[in-house]
C-alpha cells in the first residue's frame, strides 16, 4: 500500500512509512483521496490488521490457567524492521523474530530495550578496503514510535540515582509490533546532565563505565518503564521475566527491592519470588563473550543503599555476590542471570551441552549433564524473512500462513512441480544479481571510482549461476577468511567455465576490532581484483534490507565457524526458509538438523590443537564439497534445464526444515516449556500460608538459608550392597543401603540418590543413572537410613555410589540450589 503511494519515494525513503508520509506532496495525498481502489484497499488493510490485532490466536485459545498473565522480554537489541535500526547482529534479529512471533500467537508479552541515538553504525569502506563506521543521528519523533504519556499528557520519565548524587533520567518511546508494545528507554532529553544524556547514544559502544550505565537503565529502568506502561495501560503486570542474555540482569535486584520496600518481605524471601519467575537466555558459547565489570565499579554504583541510593534497602554486598566468579575482581553478568532465574536455556541443543560446560562451577559437584541448563533452539519469523513468492505458494496449499506452522502442511511441498520450484528460485536469484549489481556500484564510487571505470558491473555476476552467500557478523571465531586459504583453488572454482560459482559477502565488524577488520580488508582485496570482481564481493552495511536479498536468492549459504562457537546461527535457517541449501560446519542449530539431504557438512578437525593446521584441513575439505559434490548436482540438468537432483533437495529442506525453523515454533517452546512453568511456579511461591502474605515464599527462603548452613555438615557415613555377584548380569538385582548425618535437616528435606553406571580405568562412573533411596529410619549415632533395591541397568564392571541433595517441593530441581554431597 506505500508502495503504491508513490513507488520512487518509498525507495528513496528506505521504505520507511513514516517518512513516505512526511515527504509525499499533497497534491498526490488529494489524488488518493479520490482513488475509490486505494481507499478500497486501504479499507480491507485496516481491517485485516483490527481483526490481527483483535481475534484469539494460539495462546488465547490454550488452557489459561498453567499460562502467564503477561511476560516481560529484556534484551539491548531488537531487529524489528530496517527502519528502526536498534540492531547490531543475529541477537536483535533473533529478539525482534521473537516479538513478531509471539504477536502472531497471541502472547501477552511486553518488550523493552534502550533506543539508540545512533542505532549501531552504518558500514562503508575505504579505498584500501578498510572498515569504516558511520554513526547517523536518528531522531525519535520521525520514526514509527509514540512517547509514553501520563493521562495529562506529559512524558512518562524513569529515574536512576547515580554516584556523586546525579540522577539518570530517561523517556520512553513505544514501538507497537503487531500485538506487542517494545518500550524503549531514551536518555537523551533536557532533564539530563550532559554527560548522561549519551547514555543512549550507540549500540555496544563506549568503555565499561558507559557500558554499565546502559545496562542499569536497561534492566533497573526497563522494570520501572514496565510499572508506568502497565498502570497507564491499564495492562496486567507480568508474572514471568526473560531476560534474552545478561545485559539487562540488573531487572532482577530491581526487583528485590520492589519487594523489600513496596511489600516489606526480607532479602532472601524476595530473591526466592524473583527467581520463581524469571527465565535467562544464553547466546554466547565462550567466557569472552560475558559481560565483566570491575566489582569495584559495580560497588560504586550501589554502594548507598539508603534512601537516596539507586537501590534502597539492597545490601550492595548480597548484589556483588550474584556475579562472583573465579576471578574475583569481576563481576560476572551471565552468572547473575543465572543466579537470579530459575530456569535458563542455551539457543540449540549443543549450545545447551556447551553452556552447561562453561557455568558448570556454578554447580560444583555435579557432572556438566545435570547443570540445570536446558536448551530451545532459535527460530526465525516466517513473513519476515521469507520471500513473497515463497508465501504466495504457501497460502495456495495451506489457505492461511497461520497454517504453515503445522509440520504436515508442508509436505503438501509433494504436489508441486519440479519446474515451478526451479522457476521461484531462478526467480529470486535474477533479483538478487540485480541488486547486488546496484550495491556493487554505489560502493565502488563510495571507494573513489568513477562512473567510467564501472562499465564491468552491468555483467557482473550471472542470474545463472550457482551463487553461494556469507554474510554475517566478523568476529574471528566465524572465520570469513576460511574461503581464501588456498586463493588459487577458490579462483579456479569461480572461474570454471562449465560450472561456475559465485560468492557474495558481506558482514560488518564490531568498531574496536581490529582483527575482524583486517578479516574484512582480505576479502575485499581478493574481490577487487579485475580477474575474479565479476564473480566475488564484499558488500558493505550488512543490514536486514540486504540480508533479505541474500536469503531469497542465494543457492547455498556458507557458514564455516570454529565448532562449537556458533551458539545457533540463524541465517542459515532463513536461508532453508528460501529453499537454499546450508553447505556448513556441523554447529548451532545445523548440528541437530542436518540429514545429508538439506545440504552439506563440512568436516570438521575439532580438538586439532595446531588452529593453522585446523583451518587447513577444514578449506581443503570446503573446496572438495564444492567441486565434487555442490557444483555438479547444481549444473546436472535434464532436457528443459532443471537440475532434478537440486530440487528435491530444496523440495525436503522446505519439508522438513520449514516448520522447525519457524520462530512460531521457538516461541511456543518457550510458552510450554519455560514461560508457563516459570508463572505456575510464581503463582505456587507467591501464595500466602495461614494468611501469611508470600507465606511460601517464606518457607522456602527459610529451608534455603537451613540447607546452607547445614550442609557442610551433612555426612554419608556408611554405605552396604547386598545381592551383587561376582560378575554382574543385566537384571540382577542390587540392594543399597545408606547411613546419613542430616544435620538437622529432616528425611523429607532431602533426596537420597544411588547412581551407578559403568566405571572406566579411572574407577569414574559413565553416563550414570540415579535411584531415589527410600527412608527406612533411624540408625546409630543420630544417622537416618536410606535403602533402595533395583534391577542392574548394564552388565560387566559396574560402579556405584551413593549421594545426598537439597529437595522442596518448590525447587525446580533437586539440582537447583547446587548443593549435593557425596558418599
Amino acid at each position: 500500500m506505500f508502495a503504491s503511494i508513490d513507488p520512487r519515494l518509498w525507495l528513496q525513503t528506505g521504505q520507511d512509512p513514516v517518512a513516505l508520509l512526511g515527504a509525499v506532496t499533497p497534491a498526490r495525498l488529494d489524488e488518493l483521496a479520490t482513488d475509490e481502489g486505494f481507499l478500497n484497499g486501504l479499507d480491507q488493510l485496516a481491517a485485516d490488521l483490527a481483526d490481527y490485532v483483535n481475534r484469539p490466536m494460539w495462546f488465547q485459545e490454550a488452557d489459561a490457567s498453567s499460562l502467564p498473565t503477561g511476560i516481560a522480554y529484556f534484551s539491548m537489541e531488537f531487529g524489528v524492521a530496517e527502519v528502526l535500526p536498534n540492531y547490531s547482529g543475529g541477537l536483535g534479529i533473533l529478539a525482534g523474530d521473537h516479538l513478531k512471533s509471539a504477536s502472531d500467537l497471541g502472547l501477552p508479552l511486553t518488550a523493552v530495550g534502550l533506543c539508540y541515538r545512533s542505532g549501531y553504525f552504518r558500514q562503508s569502506l575505504t579505498t584500501d578496503g578498510w572498515q569504516h563506521e558511520n554513526y547517523p543521528s536518528l531522531d525519535p519523533q520521525g520514526l514509527p514510535l509514540r512517547l509514553l504519556a501520563d493521562d495529562a499528557g506529559a512524558p512518562v520519565l524513569v529515574e536512576l540515582a547515580m554516584p556523586d548524587a546525579k540522577v539518570l533520567r530517561a523517556r520512553v518511546w513505544v514501538a507497537q509490533v503487531g500485538r506487542i508494545p517494545l518500550l524503549l528507554l531514551d536518555s537523551d532529553i533536557p532533564e539530563n546532565e550532559h554527560d548522561l544524556r549519551n547514555v543512549t547514544d550507540r549500540l555496544y559502544g563506549g568503555d565499561q563505565e558507559h557500558r554499565i550505565k546502559q545496562e542499569l537503565l536497561a534492566g533497573i529502568g526497563g522494570v520501572r518503564a514496565i510499572r508506568a506502561f502497565t498502570a497507564i495501560e491499564g495492562r496486567p503486570a507480568p508474572d514471568v521475566f526473560h531476560m534474552n542474555e545478561g545485559h539487562a540482569g540488573f531487572l532482577g535486584v530491581e526487583r528485590i527491592r520492589e519487594y523489600v520496600c513496596e511489600q516489606q518481605v526480607d532479602f532472601d524471601t524476595a530473591l526466592t519470588l524473583v527467581r520463581s519467575a524469571t527465565v535467562f537466555t544464553t547466546h554466547t558459547p565462550v567466557p569472552a563473550g560475558i559481560d565483566r565489570f570491575p566489582v569495584e565499579m559495580v560497588k560504586r554504583y550501589f554502594g548507598d543503599d539508603g534512601p537516596t541510593g539507586l537501590l534502597p534497602g539492597v545490601p550492595v554486598d548480597r548484589v556483588l555476590a550474584f556475579g562472583t566468579e573465579d576471578d574475583p575482581s569481576k563481576f560476572n553478568m551471565a552468572h547473575m542471570g543465572l543466579r537470579l532465574a530459575q530456569r535458563a536455556n542455551g539457543v540449540s541443543l549443543l549450545h545447551g551441552r556447551v553452556s552447561r560446560t562453561m557455568f558448570d562451577e556454578l554447580w560444583p559437584g555435579f557432572d556438566p549433564s545435570e547443570v540445570p541448563i536446558g536448551s530451545i533452539t532459535n527460530g526465525v519469523h516466517g513473513p519476515t524473512w521469507a520471500a513473497p513468492q515463497w508465501l504466495q505458494l504457501g497460502r495456495e496449499l495451506a489457505g492461511s500462513t497461520e497454517a504453515l506452522r503445522e509440520p504436515s502442511v508442508w509436505q503438501r511441498l509433494q504436489q508441486v512441480d519440479t519446474g515451478h520450484i526451479w522457476w521461484i528460485r531462478s526467480q529470486l536469484r535474477a533479483a538478487l544479481v540485480e541488486d547486488v549489481r546496484a550495491r556493487l556500484r554505489r560502493s565502488w564510487l563510495e571507494r573513489g571510482a568513477s562512473e567510467a571505470e564501472l562499465g564491468w558491473i552491468a555483467t557482473a555476476f550471472d542470474p545463472n549461476a550457482l551463487t553461494i552467500g556469507f554474510a554475517r557478523r566478523v568476529p574471528t571465531y566465524k572465520r570469513l577468511t576460511l574461503m581464501l586459504r588456498d586463493q588459487a583453488r577458490l579462483e579456479a572454482l569461480l572461474l570454471d567455465e562449465d560450472k561456475p560459482l559465485q560468492l557474495i559477502v558481506a558482514g560488518k565488524s564490531h568498531p574496536a576490532d581490529d582483527a575482524g577488520k583486517a578479516l574484512i580488508q582480505q576479502i575485499v582485496k581478493f574481490a577487487d581484483r579485475p580477474e575474479v570482481r565479476h564473480r566475488i564481493a564484499f558488500l558493505p552495511d550488512y543490514d536486514m534490507s540486504m540480508a533479505r536479498q541474500l536469503y531469497w536468492g542465494c543457492d547455498v549459504w556458507l557458514n564455516n565457524p570454529l565448532r562449537p562457537l556458533e551458539a545457533c546461527g540463524t541465517s542459515g535457517m532463513k536461508s532453508a526458509l528460501n529453499g537454499g541449501l546450508n553447505l556448513s560446519i556441523r554447529d548451532g542449530w545445523w548440528d541437530e538438523w542436518y540429514d545429508g539431504e538439506n545440504g552439506w557438512e563440512i568436516p570438521t578437525a575439532d580438538g586439532l590443537a595446531d588452529e593453522g593446521r585446523r583451518d587447513d584441513l577444514e578449506a581443503a575439505a570446503l573446496y572438495d564439497l564444492l567441486e565434487d559434490a555442490v557444483t555438479p548436482r547444481f549444473y546436472d540438468r535434464d532436457d528443459n534445464g532443471v537440475p532434478n537432483r537440486w530440487v528435491e533437495m530444496v523440495r525436503h529442506t522446505l519439508q522438513q526444515l520449514g516448520p522447525k525453523v519457524l520462530a512460531s515454533r521457538m516461541v511456543r517452546d518457550y510458552t510450554e516449556k519455560y514461560y508457563a512453568p516459570a508463572a505456575q511456579s510464581f503463582a505456587r511461591t507467591s501464595a500466602p500460608v495461614d494468611g501469611v502474605p508470600f507465606g511460601a515464599a517464606r518457607d522456602l527462603a527459610a529451608y534455603r538459608l537451613r540447607v546452607s548452613e547445614a550442609w557442610p555438615k551433612i555426612q554419608i557415613t556408611d554405605v552396604d550392597s547386598t545381592g551383587l555377584p561376582d560378575t554382574p548380569l543385566l537384571g540382577s538385582e542390587l540392594t543399597l543401603t545408606a547411613a546419613v548425618q542430616l544435620a538437622g535437616l529432616k528425611p523429607d528435606e532431602v533426596v537420597v540418590q544411588a547412581v551407578l553406571g559403568r566405571v572406566d580405568a579411572t574407577d569414574a562412573l559413565q553416563d550414570p543413572e540415579t535411584v531415589v533411596m527410600t527412608h527406612g529410619g533411624s540408625g546409630d549415632a543420630g544417622t537416618d537410613i536410606f535403602t533402595t533395591t533395583t534391577p542392574l541397568p548394564l552388565a560387566g564392571l559396574l560402579g556405584y555410589t551413593v549421594r545426598v541433595l537439597p529437595h522442596h517441593r518448590l525447587l525446580a530441581g533437586d539440582n537447583e540450589l547446587g548443593l549435593v554431597t557425596l558418599a
